[in-house]
């Protein structure tokens, strides 16, 4: 028997990628076309950025909750969110859930550990970027960080916002993140980068990045397959 993977929602594309994940890549765990079940539930994704914009972190946890509680009614063992940023709340969430979740920064935190980087490069949207969702969990495990500077952190969370979670990918949004992560590898010193967004990965992978990549969705999906076959965590 495997667990009932519950997924709180975000942002679509994020999401999305998460879920499609967890399904293909089941079936070198459980055999052809297999997966754990699955339960998503997103709310809309405007509720989320009101609260973002307003700096209400309380606001974001009750969101979360919410997706928490209709998930534990559909059956979910356990949840996971495949959003960066709204992890924010976390500290508000978990006390108060009726489930156990699995964090996203800790879950490529101990990536990192796990393949020998020591400097980590952060990207993400600015709510992402400015918080210690990331710092806290490398910092934990004796990793060193960068953030991007005002400028970058602008222009990529303009991508992200007004690109990416509406599904669109251009040349010039890639060629954004190439440079952040470019300089953040020549004058920072970073030995890797975290996609911080669940849509980087979307258009930023090992193949294109100068850096190696850090995925955080792919990683989180894989964690909660990890967990739902063979109960670890």
């Amino acid at each position: 028997m495997t667990q009932h993977i519950g997924i709180v929602g975000c942002s679509a594309e994020g999401a999305a990628l998460c879920y499609k994940t967890i399904c293909v890549e089941g079936a070198a765990l459980l055999g052809a076309h297999a997966h754990p079940e699955v339960s998503m539930h997103t709310p809309s994704l405007a509720d989320y950025v009101r609260c973002l914009d307003a700096g209400d972190v309380a606001g974001v946890s009750e969101l979360m909750l919410a997706s928490a509680r209709k998930l534990q009614a559909a059956g979910a063992d356990f949840l996971i969110c495949p959003d960066n940023t709204i992890h924010q709340a976390f500290e508000y969430v978990a006390p108060r859930s009726p489930l156990p979740w699995l964090h996203i920064a800790e879950v490529a935190a101990d990536e990192a550990v796990r393949r020998g980087f020591r400097r980590i490069g952060i990207t993400g949207t600015r709510w992402l970027v400015d918080s210690e969702v990331y710092p806290s969990r490398l910092a934990a495990r004796g990793l060193e960080y960068r953030r991007p500077n005002a400028q970058e952190r602008d222009e990529t969370g303009r991508v992200i916002m007004d690109e990416l979670v509406n599904g669109i990918f251009s040349p010039e949004g890639v060629a954004s993140f190439q440079r952040v992560i470019e300089r953040m590898k020549a004058q920072e010193g970073c030995d890797a980068v975290v996609l911080g967004c669940t849509e980087i990965p979307l258009i930023i992978s090992d193949a294109n990045s100068a850096l190696p990549t850090l995925d955080s969705t792919r990683l989180l999906a894989r964690a909660a397959l990890r967990r739902a076959v063979n109960r670890e965590g």
